[in-house]
């Protein structure tokens, strides 16, 4: 691996112009296909095999030419205070206006709110229901602009109008202030790391480039795949991120050998062979666990997750190709102002380098490895203790997905919710739709009204809508109002009950009913979700230990890693429950409606946070272990590794924190979880799983940290990530150093 990801780092350099080339020809490709593509869709999340997407499938079936899913808007009326909407001018005024609903493009058919018993009790709320001949994603924006001149018009007669419902909401997609706000945090700490700003645009304007041709590519895909939009954002958070990391660990480890004495070239190539090495590495963890989401079994999330995995791809490319290009037309300018001015050509000792790191003040990461090995014991009890703390809140996790509740209240979304709430009750929101096959009943009729009346029955629905039945008079829909929101517990207490007693019900009617809608498949995904938690943590945490064995050879370190992981991600879903959940600081974070955590959040949030935790140890323990296997005592190599990473781990890390900070700011409820506890599983992770337990364990193991059985070591391939087999193959390539020896092995 090592030596040929040297000679491809040689290669790069030396045929600079063409790599750059061809780096641009792809971005002008997928530019220009993008160009023409229909974009992201807004694909309704779905599980096949749960009773609420039979349900649907059962309904597309026996309603031809109806969508389950299909789109609808509720334009919402409220009379001023005092009023009723069904007085005098303030009725005319919500009749012209659905009068003008009716004439608006791709509409099939408008709900009269005085024909439909759409008026609150007190007289001072009504609604009309907007029927769509498309799904969401098919809605134009003249419709949605038709619905909005409508609403205007009602407005000016003194009526407060508000909107809301599938057809209204046109996607979204990065905005364009979290990557700013991204990108300038990662400047500073950049500039602040190597001191010189080629060294700190480099790895910036590289992460740019390959985000560039994920994001379109993305574009590009997501008519025929079916995208979202939030697969859009995703694909720029993730790609910014690590991009910007995988450059800089090569950009550092160029550097370094540069100080060292190495040629331009033969730094380029030494740098991608060994940082470059971790960086496929990691990069690998991260793709397998993104591209392991698919045994979940939802559609939306597969998608997304290999949409991001060929993000972090083709950003490990770029850091393999473009980043040693770009050092071949800029040999010198990413060095610092002091090497370039004592000269690039001449070696230092690397005894007393590795003398420093053993014995001598070093630099601040050295100093805090030998803070570390003096307090192990104090310093993993302080880590491990102070992180499971903030992992008990993760015991009352709920899961849900968060609607137009969850919305700010500048949205009309919003304030079209509350209004249907204050109006009709919090639970108008979120009907179930009960779907009766009565094709075996021998009087279709009389078993739907059974089943009706004893799920109106039921302690907690509020009513129950006349039944419509299919042209074959075999299978009919109604609604059943709950009396609680659908992010309620008590709502789903609900569900599960209509669906318990359901044998009785069925029994009794000679007909099947399956319970749906909205509000019933978020339970089901939640569910679902919920209960393949545990099982994707444990095989992610032994595909954890597995790659770790191969890299680092080790029984011990693996298991290290892969707990120190499982603590990060539960600590992180800790403090994402104290936010989002029960309200701690939610105003610090624009969070103004608390409730269930995404069902997609937290086990996306493992496959990210698996890679990125991978990527840390891969880079700070395999510097251990390369100033280990040099000849270093165990303590000696802890504080050389630290000595040469530290710095650039801590660097990379808050780079990454403050990307994905950035994306709290983002309006929709899985990029706005999601980007705060990235935020939240790396700052835990780096520094405290990586910076303080990792070094503790390792004081405290010794020698025993790498430690491996005989008959493992032979059935283990080797893998050559810190270098060990680049001596043959530098060997071969003349001069790198300026007297052409290559007695030194980096």
């Amino acid at each position: 691996m090592a030596t040929f990801l040297y000679r491809l780092g040689r290669g790069a350099f030396r045929r600079r112009g063409r790599v750059v080339l061809i780096w641009l020809g792809v971005l002008v490709a997928v530019v220009v296909g993008a160009a023409g593509a229909s974009g992201p869709s807004d694909e309704e999340f779905s599980m096949p095999g749960i009773e609420s997407q039979k349900a649907f499938d059962l309904m597309e079936e026996r309603f031809p030419g109806t969508a389950a899913d299909g789109a609808t808007a509720q334009v919402v009326f409220v009379a001023p205070d005092g009023q009723k909407v069904t007085a005098g001018d303030t009725r005319k005024a919500v009749e012209d206006a659905v009068g003008s609903l009716g004439g608006g493009p791709q509409v099939a058919d408008v709900e009269d709110p005085f024909a439909s018993e759409a008026v609150s009790e007190d007289g001072a709320t009504a609604y009309a229901t907007v029927t769509y001949k498309v799904e969401p994603s098919e809605v134009t924006d003249a419709s949605r602009t038709a619905v909005d001149k409508a609403a205007d018009q009602a407005r000016a007669a003194g009526l407060t109008v508000e909107t809301g419902g599938s057809a209204m909401d046109s996607g979204g997609g990065p905005g364009g202030t979290a990557e700013i706000v991204g990108l300038a945090a990662a400047a500073v700490v950049l500039l602040f790391t190597f001191g010189s700003l080629a060294a700190a645009g480099l790895p910036l304007l590289t992460a740019v480039v390959g985000v560039a041709v994920s994001l379109f590519g993305i574009v590009l895909l997501a008519g025929p795949l079916g995208l979202s939009a939030d697969t859009l954002t995703l694909g720029m958070m993730l790609g910014l991120a690590v991009g910007i990391d995988y450059a800089l660990f090569v950009v550092s480890r160029y550097r370094e050998e540069r100080g060292r004495g190495l040629a331009p070239q033969e730094a380029a190539g030494v740098a991608v062979g060994t940082a470059g090495s971790a960086v496929v590495f990691a990069g690998v963890t991260v793709v397998i666990a993104l591209a392991g989401l698919t045994v979940v079994g939802i559609p939306t999330l597969t998608k997304m997750g290999l949409a991001a995995a060929g993000a972090v791809t083709v950003a490990v490319l770029v850091a393999l190709t473009v980043v040693p290009a770009l050092l071949g037309f800029w040999p010198n300018a990413v060095l610092s102002r002091r090497v370039r001015k004592a000269g690039t050509t001449i070696p230092r000792d690397r005894d007393r380098d590795r003398d420093r790191g053993a014995g001598g003040r070093g630099n601040l990461g050295a100093r805090w490895a030998r803070f570390v090995l003096r307090r192990p014991v104090a310093v993993l009890v302080l880590g491990v203790v102070g992180l499971g703390a903030l992992a008990v809140p993760m015991t009352s996790l709920r899961l849900g997905m968060p609607g137009d509740e969850a919305k700010s209240t500048a949205t009309t979304e919003r304030r079209a919710y509350d209004a249907l709430a204050e109006g009709f009750g919090p639970g108008f929101n979120g009907p179930l739709t009960i779907v009766v096959d009565a094709r075996d009943a021998a009087d279709p009729q009389a078993a739907v009204r059974t089943i009706s009346d004893r799920i109106s029955d039921t302690d907690g629905i509020v009513s129950v809508s006349q039944a419509g039945f299919n042209e074959a008079d075999d299978t009919a829909v109604f609604r059943a109002t709950p009396s609680t929101s659908p992010t309620d517990e008590k709502t789903k207490d609900l569900v599960e009950t209509i669906r318990h007693d359901r044998p009785a019900v069925e029994e009794r009617a000679s007909a099947t009913f399956e319970v749906t809608g909205t509000t019933a498949l978020n339970i089901d995904i939640a569910a679902k979700v919920q209960s393949a938690l545990v099982p994707y943590l444990v095989v992610v945490g032994g595909l954890a230990v597995v790659l770790l064995l191969v890299i680092f050879r080790s029984v011990l370190v693996p298991v290290k890693a892969a707990l120190g992981f499982v603590l990060s991600v539960l600590a992180a879903l800790g403090v994402l429950v104290l936010v989002f959940q029960e309200g701690h600081a939610a105003d610090l974070f624009g969070v103004e409606q608390t409730g269930p955590i995404m069902s997609l959040m937290p086990i996306f949030m493992m496959g990210i946070v698996f890679g990125l935790a991978m990527d840390y140890e891969v880079f700070l323990v395999s510097r251990v272990r390369e100033a280990y296997t040099r000849g270093e005592t165990a303590g000696q190599a802890v504080v050389s590794g630290f000595q040469h990473s530290a710095r650039v781990v801590t660097a990379a890390a808050l780079i990454m924190v403050a990307v994905f900070s950035g994306f709290i700011g983002e309006d929709g409820s899985l990029i706005k979880m999601l980007g705060f506890s990235l935020a939240a599983a790396v700052l835990f992770d780096a520094f405290v799983v990586r910076m303080a337990i990792v070094p503790a364990v390792l004081a405290l193991l010794g020698d025993r940290a790498w430690w491996l059985t005989t008959w493992l070591g032979r059935l283990l391939p080797r893998v050559d990530v810190e270098g060990e087999g680049l001596g043959h193959a530098r060997s071969n390539s003349p001069g790198p150093y300026p007297d052409g020896s290559v007695e030194a092995r980096v």
